[in-house]
C-alpha cells in the first residue's frame, strides 16, 4: 500500500525516525511481544473451554467416568496407578481423554512448566512437590489443570499487557520526537528564507503550515507508529492461531470467509482513504485562509477600527470559515463511514459462520478454538483501518509540508564562504541593476563608501533608495553588477559574518513583546546590564525608560510590536538596540521620517551620536537630517542623477534644490 510514489511523503517522513532508531526497535520488538502473547491466550481460551466441557455434570468421557468409579481416598499410590491403567487398557485409548491429556503434556513442554504427566497423573516439582489425577472423583477433570491453563492464560495477558504498554510509550515518543524535528525543521527553513520570499507569501499561511500542519501530523505519526508496528502483529498472530485451530479440527471454513470477506473491508478502505486524502489537502489549505484571515485582521486592527470595518472584516472571517467547514464535513463523513463499514462486514461473516457451524455440528470447543481468533483479530483490525485513514490524512499534510520545506528560497552562500573579520577601507557598488520580476528599480548604479564617511540617498518614494539599502546589507542579491566590501563580493561572506558588521535602524522601529532591556540587548546576548544603560543613554532612552511612566523600568514589556511605547520610544530603544550591536557600518533608512519636531530632534542627537567614526549609509526623506553627510547621492527611476554635498547639490539647482525647497517650503507653511 505505501510503496508508490504516492506515498512517498510518507516514507519522508518514517526518515526522520532515523536518530530514534533504538526506542522505535524496543517499541517494535514489543509489537511482536503482543503478537505473541495474544497467540499465547487465543491458544489457551479452546483449552479452557475443553476442560470446562469435560465437567461431569456435562459429558465426562467414559474412561474418566469409570475411573472416578473406582478411585477412593484408601488407595495406595501402587493401587491407584494399577487402577487407572487396567480402565484406560480396557477402553481402548478413550480420544477425548486422550486428547486432553496430549494438550496438558503439550502446554507443559511449550511454556517449560515444572511439572509432568505419568499416566493420568501430574506431578508438580516447584515450588513444592505434589501431584494429582488429571480425573477427580466426580469424573471430571481435576480443578487444577483448569487452573494451569489460567494460570498461562492470564501470564500471556499480563505480557501482553505490559508489551503494549512499551510499545505505545516507545513508538509515541519516537512520534512526538520526530514532529518537534518537523517543526523545527520548518522553522529553520522560514528562517532562512530570503525577504523577496516574504514579499510573495501570506504570513497567515505560513502560519498554518507551521502550526496546522505539523499539529495534524503530531495526531497522526504519534498514533500510526504505534498502531503498525502492532496491529499487524495481532492480526498474523490471530490468522496463525485461526489457520491452526482450522488444522485441527479440519475445519476451513471460517478462514475461507475470512479470506472473502477482508477484500470486502479493504477495498472500500482504499477507495475512501484517497477521496479522504484529497478533501483533508484542500481543508489544510482551507485553514490557512482562516488563520490568514485572523491574522490580516488583527494586524490591520487600527485601520479596521477607524474605517469601521468590524463587520465586513467578520464577514469575510465568515466566508473563509464556512469553506474551510465545509470541507471538513465531506472528510468527516467519509471518515465515519469507514468504521461502520468493517463492523458490518464483520458480523456479517461472524453470522455466516454461527450458521454454518450450527447446521455442521461444530462443538463448543471447536467453535471457541475457530472463532475466539477471528473475534481477538476484530479489534487490531479496526485500529488498522484506522491507521490507514490516518495515514491519508497524514499524506495530506506531509505533502504541504515537504513542499514548503523543499520551496529553498534562501540566499545561497558561496561554496567556500569568506569570513568578514571586520571593515578596514570602503564598499564599492558597481554597475548594480535588480529588478522585482518584471519591475526594474535599480540600474547600472555606481557608488564608493569610503570607511568613516556619511553617505545619503535621497530621492522620490520608487527610486530604490531602500532597495540599494537592501542590496548592502544582502537582504537580496543583486540581479547584475556587484557590492564589494573591502575588496570581496558580499555574495563572497558568509552571511552571519557580514551581518555581525552591518547594523540597521529602520523607519518602523521592530521590537518584540518582551521587555525593553531584552529589545537593547537583542542580537547581543552577551551584552552587560551595564553596556545596555549607556546605550539607551547614548540613544536619549534612558529617561523615559527610568522616568515613572513605564513603572517597570527596563523590565517594561513593549507589547505586540511595542504597541506600549510611542513612535519616538520605540524608534530610540531601536536605535539603543544598534548601539549596543556596535557595528562598524551603520544603514539608518528614514529613521526620523515619522516623527513630530520634537522627537525628531531626540531621535537626531541619538543618531549623530551612533554615527560617530561609523561608516554610515543613511536613507533620507527628511533633507535636514543629512546636511553635513559627507556626500549626497539623489536617485531617481533607478539611476543616479545627483551626487555632492548639501552645498554642491544646492548650488547645482537640480532635482535635490528642488526637493528641498519643496520640504523648506512646507516646513514654512
Amino acid at each position: 500500500m505505501l510503496a508508490n510514489g504516492k506515498y512517498r511523503s510518507y516514507w519522508r517522513l518514517l526518515g526522520y525516525a532515523k536518530p530514534y532508531w533504538k526506542m522505535l526497535t524496543i517499541g517494535i520488538v514489543c509489537g511482536l511481544l503482543v503478537g505473541g502473547s495474544l497467540f499465547v491466550g487465543i491458544v489457551m481460551v479452546p483449552r479452557l473451554v475443553s476442560v470446562a466441557d469435560h465437567h461431569p455434570e456435562r459429558h465426562a468421557s467414559p474412561a474418566a467416568i469409570e475411573i472416578s468409579a473406582v478411585l477412593h481416598d484408601g488407595m495406595t499410590e501402587a493401587e491407584r496407578t494399577e487402577a487407572i491403567d487396567g480402565v484406560l487398557n480396557k477402553k481402548d485409548d478413550d480420544p477425548q481423554l486422550t486428547k486432553l491429556i496430549s494438550q496438558a503434556r503439550d502446554t507443559m513442554r511449550a511454556f517449560h512448566l515444572p511439572c509432568r504427566i505419568v499416566g493420568t497423573r501430574v506431578e508438580i516439582s516447584w515450588p513444592r512437590e505434589y501431584s494429582f489425577d488429571i480425573v477427580n472423583p466426580g469424573g471430571g477433570v481435576a480443578w487444577q489443570i483448569f487452573a494451569l491453563y489460567g494460570i498461562v492464560f492470564v501470564s500471556a495477558w499480563f505480557f501482553k499487557c505490559i508489551a503494549k504498554y512499551l510499545n505505545g510509550y516507545c513508538t509515541r515518543t519516537v512520534g512526538l520526537k520526530v514532529v518537534a524535528d518537523l517543526r523545527n525543521g520548518i522553522m529553520k527553513r522560514m528562517l532562512g528564507q530570503s525577504l523577496s520570499f516574504y514579499g510573495e507569501m501570506d504570513v497567515g499561511n505560513l502560519i498554518s503550515r507551521c502550526s496546522n500542519d505539523t499539529a495534524a501530523l503530531e495526531d497522526a505519526i504519534s498514533h500510526s507508529i504505534e498502531d503498525l508496528t502492532s496491529a499487524p502483529l495481532q492480526i498474523i498472530a490471530c490468522a496463525i492461531a485461526l489457520l491452526t485451530a482450522c488444522r485441527e479440527y479440519n475445519s476451513f471454513s471460517i478462514a475461507l470467509i475470512l479470506i472473502i470477506g477482508l477484500p470486502l473491508i479493504l477495498v472500500p478502505m482504499q477507495i475512501l482513504g484517497r477521496k479522504i486524502r484529497r478533501i483533508y489537502k484542500r481543508s489544510f489549505a482551507k485553514i490557512a485562509d482562516v488563520i490568514s484571515r485572523m491574522h490580516e485582521s488583527f494586524s490591520c486592527i487600527w485601520l479596521v477600527k477607524i474605517y469601521g470595518q468590524e463587520e465586513h472584516e467578520h464577514e469575510r472571517f465568515k466566508d473563509a470559515n464556512r469553506e474551510y467547514t465545509r470541507q471538513m464535513f465531506h472528510g468527516l463523513h467519509l471518515q465515519l463511514l469507514v468504521s461502520p463499514l468493517m463492523e458490518f462486514v464483520t458480523v456479517l461473516a461472524a453470522i455466516v459462520f454461527l450458521i454454518y457451524s450450527y447446521g455442521d455440528g461444530i462443538t463448543i470447543t471447536q467453535l471457541s478454538a475457530l472463532l475466539t481468533p477471528a473475534v481477538m483479530a476484530y479489534r487490531p483490525i479496526r485500529e488498522f483501518s484506522k491507521v490507514v485513514i490516518m495515514i491519508q490524512r497524514t499524506l495530506a499534510a506531509a505533502d504541504r509540508y515537504f513542499e514548503m520545506l523543499d520551496n529553498d528560497r534562501s540566499l545561497k552562500e558561496s561554496p567556500a564562504p569568506v569570513e568578514m573579520k571586520g571593515f578596514n577601507d570602503k564598499i564599492e557598488i558597481s554597475h548594480v541593476g535588480f529588478d522585482y520580476g518584471e519591475n526594474k528599480v535599480l540600474d547600472d548604479v555606481d557608488l564608493v563608501i569610503p570607511r568613516g564617511s556619511v553617505v545619503a540617498v535621497v530621492g522620490e518614494t520608487g527610486s530604490g533608495k531602500t532597495t540599494l539599502a537592501n542590496l548592502i546589507a544582502r537582504f537580496y542579491d543583486v540581479c547584475s553588477g556587484s557590492i564589494k566590501i573591502d575588496g570581496v563580493d558580499v555574495r563572497d561572506y558568509s552571511i552571519a559574518s557580514l551581518r555581525r558588521y552591518i547594523g540597521v535602524v529602520n523607519q518602523t522601529p521592530i521590537l518584540f513583546n518582551e521587555s525593553i532591556r531584552a529589545n537593547i540587548a537583542y542580537g547581543s546576548p552577551d551584552a552587560t546590564e551595564e553596556e545596555i544603560v549607556e546605550a539607551a543613554k547614548l540613544a536619549n532612552a534612558h529617561d523615559f525608560i527610568v522616568g515613572g511612566r513605564h513603572t517597570e523600568g527596563y523590565d517594561t514589556i513593549v507589547g505586540e510590536k511595542g504597541f506600549k511605547l510611542s513612535g519616538g520610544e520605540k524608534q530610540r530603544v531601536a536605535i539603543a538596540r544598534a548601539i549596543v550591536k556596535n557595528p562598524p557600518i551603520l544603514i539608518l533608512d528614514e529613521a526620523t521620517s515619522a516623527l513630530d519636531t520634537i522627537t525628531e530632534q531626540l531621535v537626531q542627537d541619538a543618531l549623530n551620536r551612533v554615527m560617530t567614526n561609523r561608516t554610515v549609509f543613511a536613507v533620507a526623506h527628511r533633507l535636514s537630517t543629512i546636511r553635513n553627510a559627507d556626500k549626497i547621492i539623489v536617485l531617481e527611476k533607478g539611476h543616479i542623477i545627483e551626487s555632492g554635498t548639501h552645498g554642491e547639490l544646492l548650488e547645482k539647482n537640480g532635482v535635490y534644490r528642488r526637493l528641498h525647497d519643496t520640504q523648506f517650503m512646507a516646513a514654512k507653511g
